[in-house]
């Protein structure tokens, strides 16, 4: 102990030496010659081989435990469906993934790798998921990069895909922020990386640019549409009892800019209410069908939603129903300069004068906009309405979304609960084929509903969130992904709906157990139809 006393003594003395000498004020002494390098000394032996990086082996999941062919009635006779998914479905390389509430808008992207991203909004979790799949389309893994909390509990409703080579920009994903849940939402155009980070479902970006509307979704047009300018169409899918007032927006901007361009909503050349189909452009049913009318894009300088929804109506522009989903249609510059939406219908027992000025059943319109600057005049024409007794239409029950091919238009139903309305309407959620040339409407499946009632049934699926994937995947044949918002699976009706390890369709990285609606939803391949 002494020992080591007097050593520690020392090297606290030495310790003040210098001290001592930097407070003297002498002259540096001068630098010394450098010494000659020592040689180096002998490389050490290899160490021993590290084992080579193996990737993990995702397995797909190759079956759902939901037959497709079973919950739908196909009509058209070339028609293969194949479901791919369910919320009943646990992936084998990602158990704790689940599929959940209201399936609905969604895009794919490829990943460079063979696998791609599914990108897909869950309306009623109020989240976003994506899901990889393999070059099958087979499911291997899943997460939510936008949770409930990033939205606000405002509902992901439609939603589109961005990319390089249809828009000249992206990749990037557009959801449309509708209806409100709980709290304050907030509703608009939410503008999302797909290859985001999980880690960062929490927050989420909207476009104040593109306004906040109940927004049903917001579609880029295709590159061709337009040298150098981003166009987004954005439906309105805005309710009111008395006074239709969904609005047709229009956002225009430099080319892959989603943030600082300009808004415009449509109005007709004849702003004035007429009868329906009497040409009155101030509510859509002065529009008939099959006729074509003269159309205008008012600028808005409002974006909060109840100030820019006022601003419109004050300019007179066109009252629609409730737009719904939107698509342009492909194959030339020219075809990209028009689109179809879709308006689903309301009915009102106890203002029956509603149906003067908003549909009841469902319109689809097309609009073709001016070749040069998109904002100049254009052309709207409601090419099927579901209110003309008698008529092509006449049957629709609420179509809600829509995707627009070179030849085709797919419309998916929405049933709104009043089929006794009108004679016409027969089975349930139904999907169409429009062909644009020829004007015919074709049924190509229907949901089964009366031979499945594990599934719930009553007429309250909704069929939505239809994409082309054929150029994606790069398929040799017409491929297609499609939803369906199965109303009434859920726990709380039934017991079976559960997934096999007896968890119930919730995913608590989207939205907490006290806040989910437990409902489930369903996701098919199509194979067999034109484009």
């Amino acid at each position: 102990m002494k020992k080591l006393f007097s050593f520690l003594s020392l090297v606290i003395a030495l310790a003040f030496i210098p001290l001592s000498v930097i407070s003297c004020d002498i002259e540096d002494g001068k630098d010394g010659i450098d010494g000659v390098d020592g040689q180096d000394g002998k490389d050490g032996e290899d160490g021993m081989d590290g084992e080579d990086f193996v990737p993990t082996t995702l397995e797909p999941l190759t079956s759902s435990v939901v037959d497709a062919n079973k919950v739908f009635d196909i009509k058209d006779a070339s028609v293969n469906v194949e479901m791919l998914l369910t919320s009943q479905d646990i992936l084998p390389s990602d158990s704790t993934f689940v599929y959940g509430s209201y399936t609905d808008g969604c895009a794919l992207f490829d990943n460079g790798d063979d696998t791609y991203s599914f990108i897909v909004n869950l309306e009623r979790d109020y989240s976003i998921a994506r899901i990889r799949m393999n070059q099958n389309l087979q499911p291997l893994e899943g997460d939510y990069i936008v949770n409930s909390t990033a939205t606000a509990f405002t509902a992901m409703c439609s939603g589109s895909g961005i990319s390089k080579e249809e828009h000249g920009f992206g990749p990037m994903y557009l959801s449309g922020g509708e209806w409100v849940g709980q709290g304050a939402g907030a509703q608009g155009v939410y503008v999302v990386d797909p290859m985001k980070d999980a880690g960062l479902a929490s927050f989420a970006t909207r476009s104040a640019a593109m306004g906040e509307w109940a927004t049903e979704n917001a579609v880029v047009l295709g590159k061709n549409a337009y040298a150098n300018r981003t166009v987004a169409i954005i439906g309105d899918d805005d309710s009111n009892n008395s006074y239709p007032e969904g609005h047709l927006g229009m956002y225009v901007g430099a080319r892959g800019d989603l943030f600082g361009g300009d808004l415009f909503v449509l109005k007709g050349k004849n702003p004035v209410e007429t009868e329906p189909g009497q040409g009155g452009q101030l509510f859509e049913m002065g529009m008939a069908e099959g006729q074509t009318y003269d159309a205008e894009w008012v600028e808005m300088t409002e974006r909060t939603k109840d100030e820019l929804n006022q601003e419109a109506i004050d300019a007179g522009v066109i009252g629609f129903q409730r737009i719904e989903d939107i698509d342009w249609r492909k194959g030339s510059a020219d075809n990209e300069r028009t689109f179809f939406f879709c308006v689903t219908g309301r009915y009102r027992s106890d203002n029956p004068d509603l149906a003067k000025r908003g549909t009841t059943f469902g319109r689809i319109y097309m609009v073709e906009l001016n070749d040069d600057n998109p904002t100049g005049d254009c052309k709207i024409t409601c090419v099927l309405d579901g209110d003309k007794v008698g008529g092509i239409a006449d049957g629709f029950h609420s179509p809600d979304n829509i995707l627009v091919t070179e030849n085709y238009v797919y419309i998916q139903e929405d049933p709104n609960g009043y089929f006794n309305q009108n004679t016409a309407i027969q089975g349930w959620a139904k999907l169409y084929k429009y062909e644009i040339a020829t004007g015919t409407l074709t049924t190509v499946l229907e949901c089964d509903e009366d031979n499945n009632p594990e599934y719930g049934g009553g007429g309250k699926w909704e069929i939505t969130g239809m994409i082309d994937v054929t150029d994606v995947i790069g398929a040799t044949e017409p491929t297609y992904i499609c939803g369906v918002q199965v109303h009434g699976w859920e726990v709380d009706k039934i017991d079976t709906a559960v997934r096999a390890d007896g968890k119930a369709f919730f995913d608590p990285t989207a939205i907490a157990e006290g806040l989910s609606d437990f409902e489930g939803s369903f996701l098919f391949k199509i194979t067999g139809l034109p484009r």
